[in-house]
């Protein structure tokens, strides 16, 4: 068997990339609701995601936070990103201090506009941050439950990190490629769901496929655009974790974000949207904190700055789409500074 690994969250990515993992090491899986952890032990399937699927003999599941992560070589982190703060600063001291982190986490924290990487810089131990990975790319938790083939981007500032966790996860149909280029990896992650809004509203609109390309497209230069005014290289967002993540997250139907665009663009009101999703999908706060971060940094992202009026009510998903074709003209490259 391979290295003891703790995966923190068990929604439905959690718990694919606890079953990928229990493949071949040894595996718990932390669960917040306690039913959720007793359920899994004694069925061996998690009653609320992907219960279709039997879970490996290798995975166990506790409430127990700081029992999931002690004594764990790698700790995989899937949870929302308004919850990651909260539940990695109580997580923190069983962390062995040569454990590497793995954050699968993709948003924007709200209040203080970090990234999911720079959040747990702040709440972890100066030990552990040479160590912080963050994994992000074209990855829908029901295909990867399923085998079905999926790329992915692993991450962190120190490669060697990056590249020994690619080893670790990588299996026949899950391919891990290595960066160091953790901003890239996180900007293009976090703002492709909000694109996917925009494009699940241009289709629920019937702005057509022109549109859909369009926004897409213009989409990608807005992430990019962002990505290298923080620091990011602009091939990191042409990959996986950014243009790739776009594409299935702005055309897939298993696509939350998606699915919120689509129901904003035929009329629906969000409260009605959240009520039968459930939870609300991580595109909408992201959709607010990048408007803010965007502020800050000086860049201009008009698809984003448009889906957050869409989103609080100050623009129907029409006006919206008039207010960006209007826009002063330009020269498409001349208008993007990377």
């Amino acid at each position: 068997m391979g290295i003891p690994i703790g995966v923190i969250g068990a929604g439905s990515f959690g718990t694919c990339l606890a079953m990928l993992c229990a493949a071949e090491s040894d595996v718990t899986l932390w669960a917040r609701d306690p039913d959720v952890a007793r359920a899994i032990q004694v069925e061996g399937r998690n009653p609320r995601h992907l219960s279709q699927f039997a879970l490996p003999a290798g995975l166990t599941a506790t409430a127990d936070l700081q029992h999931a992560v002690a004594g764990k070589e790698l700790v995989v982190v899937a949870v929302p990103s308004h919850a990651l703060r909260d539940v990695m600063r109580a997580a923190a001291p069983a962390l062995h201090d040569q454990a590497i982190v793995v954050s699968a986490v993709k948003g924007i924290e709200c209040e203080t506009m970090m990234t999911m990487h720079e959040v747990l810089e702040d709440v972890l131990d100066p030990v552990h941050h040479p160590r912080i990975c963050c994994l992000s790319g074209p990855s829908f938790a029901l295909e990867i439950a399923e085998r079905q083939p999926t790329l992915v981007t692993v991450a962190c500032r120190n490669e060697a990190y990056a590249i020994a966790v690619q080893s670790i996860l990588s299996r026949p149909w899950f391919r891990c490629y290595s960066s160091a280029d953790v901003m890239g990896v996180e900007i293009g992650g976090a703002l492709k769901n909000v694109i996917a809004i925009a494009v699940g509203i241009g289709d629920g609109v019937g702005a057509g496929q022109n549109a859909r390309a369009a926004l897409m497209t213009r989409g990608l230069s807005e992430m990019t655009r962002l990505a290298v005014q923080m620091g990011a290289r602009a091939e990191t967002l042409h990959g996986l974790s950014g243009m790739g993540d776009l594409v299935l997250t702005c055309t897939g139907d298993l696509s939350r974000n998606r699915r919120v665009g689509l129901a904003l663009g035929e009329g629906r009101s969000l409260d009605e949207i959240v009520a039968e999703l459930g939870e609300v999908a991580e595109g909408v706060r992201t959709t607010r904190a990048a408007c803010r971060l965007a502020e800050r940094e000086g860049v201009e992202l008009p698809i984003v700055e448009m889906v957050r009026q869409v989103l609080d009510g100050e623009r129907t998903p029409a006006d919206a789409g008039s207010a960006l074709l209007t826009r002063q003209l330009g020269r498409e490259r001349e208008s993007d500074p990377y």
